[in-house]
C-alpha cells in the first residue's frame, strides 16, 4: 500500500475503525447541491456558480479551467482550486482483455494507493471501484484483505474514480470490445442481467463497489457517493440506481442501514461459504455475524427493494467447493423465501504465493449445477483481467 507501511493484520483480526489521517481537500462532489451552493456564496460568487462547476465536473467530465468558459475569467482559477482540487494521481495503468478491461492504480494526497477497474462489454460499461485504501474485514485469500486497512476514502475519492474513468472512456481512443465473456458480467446481476443499457458501449452504466475496501464499512462516504452517481445531470451522473451494486462481506447493521435508505441498488452479499466452521476462516466478520444472520438481512434488503441480492461466492480448490455445500448453500437460500436471490460463483483469482486457487473446471460445473437443482438462478462470473494482477489489491500493493 501507499503511505506509511501497516503492520499485516493477525490471522481473524477485524478492523471497523480506520486510521486517523490528513483529511483530503474538500471537493463538489463531497457536497449536495444546497451545500455547493452555500459554499459558493462563502466564496463570494454567485450560487449559480456552484451548478455551473457541477455541470462541468459531473456531464463534461472536466477538471480543467481552461474549458470552462462560462466562467469569470478572473474567478475561474480560484474556484476549480476552491471546489475540484485534484484528488486521484495516475500511477499505474495495465490493460487486458484485448484493451476492453483497463485497471488503474491511484496516488491519493497523502500517498495511499487505491484501484479502480473499467471493464467494457458490447452493451455496458462497468467500472469497479474502491471505497477504502485497503481493507480491515482480514479476508485470507484477498490481497487487499491481508494489506490491513490504510483509511477510508472520502465521497469525492471515491467519486473521482467514476468521473476519471469515464473521461478516459470518452477520449475515444479505446480499441473496440469484441464479444466473448465466459460468463456473467459484473455488474449485469440479478434482474437486469442480459439488457441492453440505456447508455450504449461509451458511457459508464454499472458501478460496483468491489474494489478495495468494505463500502459498508465506510458507511456515509459510500451512501454520499451513491447519491453523487444517482442525482441527476447536473448535480450527480445520473446513473440508474438499477446499476450500482454495493457489495458486503456482511455487516448485518449496515446492510439494515442500507435498506432503510430507500436507494434501489443491487445488494451483492461475499457469502463464500455456507457453514459458520468455515466462514469463520475465510470471512472473519462471520464470527461477528453468521450465515444466518447475513442471509437473513440480505433477505431483507430483497423484502424492502424488490430488488434480487447476489450472492458472490469465490470457488476455492478443496475449501469451499465440495458438492455438499453447494446443496446447503441452496437449502439456506431457499429456507428463507424463493425468486429472491442469484447465486454468481466467482473462479478465484489467486494472489501470489497463497495456497488459495481456483477450484478445477468440473467441480465448478458440478457446483453450479447443485445450485441450479435447488431452483437457484446461478451463473459463473466471467473473470476479467487475471493478467494484470487482477485479483482486488494485487496491482496497488506490487506499484508501492
Amino acid at each position: 500500500m501507499g503511505g506509511p507501511t501497516l503492520a499485516r493484520p493477525r490471522p481473524g483480526q477485524l478492523t471497523f475503525t480506520a486510521p486517523r489521517r490528513g483529511k483530503p481537500p474538500r471537493h463538489l462532489a463531497d457536497l449536495d447541491p444546497p451545500q455547493r451552493r452555500a459554499v459558493a456564496l462563502e466564496l463570494g460568487v454567485p450560487a449559480f456558480r456552484a451548478n455551473q462547476l457541477a455541470r462541468h465536473y459531473f456531464e463534461h467530465l472536466s477538471t480543467d479551467p481552461a474549458t470552462m468558459t462560462d466562467l469569470p475569467a478572473a474567478q475561474r482559477d480560484q474556484l476549480v482550486c476552491d471546489l475540484l482540487p485534484p484528488l486521484l494521481t495516475p500511477v499505474r495503468e495495465l490493460q487486458a482483455d484485448r484493451g476492453a478491461t483497463i485497471k488503474s492504480v491511484w496516488r491519493l494526497h497523502d500517498g495511499a494507493l487505491v484501484e479502480s477497474v473499467l471493464m467494457r462489454y458490447p452493451k455496458r460499461v462497468t467500472i469497479c471501484i474502491s471505497s477504502q485504501a485497503g481493507c480491515g474485514m482480514n479476508c485470507p485469500f484477498c490481497a487487499t484483505g491481508q494489506a490491513g486497512l490504510t483509511r477510508n476514502l472520502s465521497t469525492a475519492e471515491i467519486v473521482d474514480q467514476v468521473r476519471a474513468s469515464a473521461a478516459r472512456l470518452r477520449s475515444g481512443d479505446l480499441p473496440v470490445v469484441q464479444p466473448g465473456s465466459r460468463g456473467v458480467d459484473l455488474g449485469s446481476e440479478a434482474e437486469n442481467e442480459g439488457e441492453p443499457t440505456a447508455y450504449g458501449a461509451n458511457r459508464i452504466s454499472n458501478v460496483v463497489f468491489m474494489g478495495m475496501g468494505e463500502a459498508l464499512a465506510n458507511y456515509q462516504a459510500a451512501i454520499g457517493a451513491i447519491r453523487r452517481l444517482t442525482d441527476p445531470t447536473p448535480d450527480g451522473f445520473g446513473i440508474s440506481a438499477r446499476g450500482i451494486t454495493m457489495s458486503s462481506v456482511g455487516l448485518v447493521p449496515a446492510i439494515d442501514k442500507l435498506t432503510a435508505e430507500g436507494i434501489p441498488v443491487t445488494l451483492a452479499l461475499s457469502l463464500h461459504a455456507p457453514d459458520d466452521e468455515l466462514r469463520d476462516e475465510l470471512v472473519p466478520i462471520n464470527t461477528r455475524w453468521s450465515v444466518d444472520e447475513a442471509i437473513g438481512a440480505a433477505y431483507r434488503y430483497f423484502q424492502a427493494t424488490k430488488r434480487r441480492v447476489s450472492i458472490e461466492y469465490a470457488l476455492i480448490r478443496d475449501i469451499n467447493d465440495q458438492a455438499w455445500r453447494a446443496d446447503l448453500l441452496g437449502e439456506k437460500l431457499n429456507a428463507v423465501g424463493r425468486g429472491w436471490v442469484h447465486v454468481n460463483p466467482i473462479p478465484l483469482n489467486p494472489t501470489p504465493g497463497s495456497k488459495w486457487t481456483a477450484s478445477r473446471p468440473g467441480v465448478e460445473q458440478q457446483f453450479v449445477e447443485r445450485l441450479r437443482a435447488h431452483g437457484i438462478p446461478t451463473t459463473v462470473r466471467d473473470t476479467r483481467g487475471s493478467d494484470i494482477d487482477g485479483a482486488c489489491g494485487q496491482l496497488a500493493a506490487a506499484t508501492g
